[in-house]
């Protein structure tokens, strides 16, 4: 099976379809897969919902594709360094579901299990938990989550085999391993790809069995999302 693609266009050729479902790897600009997104943003597919842990920032990671206008919704669980997000759901142009941290890395975690819904405390008595089904158990309130299962996941990886087998480095690894098993089709990005037997069997995070497309994104421009510095002490 061919797994191996030349660029992001060609993975991503013959996937792409006007309302689909996304499920995006990353967290803030750490370990997004930025080729993808460029090659979703000039194939120019619209009406996306895409799961993601944020939207990127303005004109970086899903900034671009909202700043394009191809995004219908998103399920997030912080926005706050995306000003153009901001406006658009202010405006009523972009419909939001949020969702904790936690409960969102679930969601794509047991979809990808095949878990159609779990029960959480995490929001109980909120305005996460409305139009939410409530149960009792042993005495404390839980509310019902939706499992997230995509047409789509779009990753970044650090190093894989010609086989798919994929390492993430760091904290890269984030929200990219429970999206890479929630839907049908996984697409990876990485900076490396190794031969059949380079990677330590124990080393790594994603067998190959869920990873059906893989390029080389490198070289990458690596971005500091938010650069934060103080003066030198001076004796």
């Amino acid at each position: 099976m061919k797994k191996i693609y030349s660029d992001a266009a060609a993975a991503l050729d013959g996937l792409l379809f006007d309302g689909m479902h996304l499920c995006v790897g990353g967290f803030g600009l750490c370990g997004i897969p930025e080729r993808l997104i460029d090659a979703l943003q000039a194939d120019g597919v619209k009406n996306l919902t895409i799961a993601s842990n944020n939207a990127g920032i303005d004109n970086e990671g899903l900034g671009k594709l909202l700043r394009s206008k191809q995004v219908k919704k998103m399920i997030s669980s912080y926005v706050g360094e995306n000003k153009e997000f901001e406006r658009q759901f202010l405006s009523g142009e972009l419909e939001v579901e949020f969702c904790p941290q936690g409960t969102l890395a679930e969601r794509c975690r047991a979809g990808g299990a095949g878990i159609p819904g779990f029960y959480t405390k995490t929001g109980v008595g909120t305005q996460v938990a409305e139009g939410k089904e409530v149960k009792s158990f042993d005495g404390e309130d839980y509310i019902l989550e939706r499992g997230i299962y995509a047409d789509l996941c779009l990753i970044k990886g650090w190093k894989a085999d010609k086989a798919g087998n994929l390492i993430f480095r760091k904290t890269a690894r984030n929200f990219n391993a429970p999206m890479a098993t929630a839907g049908k089709i996984c697409v990876a990005e990485v900076e490396e790809i190794v031969e059949v037997g380079e990677l330590d069997p124990d080393a790594i995070h994603l067998p190959s069995i869920y990873v059906k497309r893989l390029i080389k994104g490198a070289p990458y421009d690596k971005k500091i999302e938010f650069r934060m510095t103080r003066e030198r002490e001076t004796a």
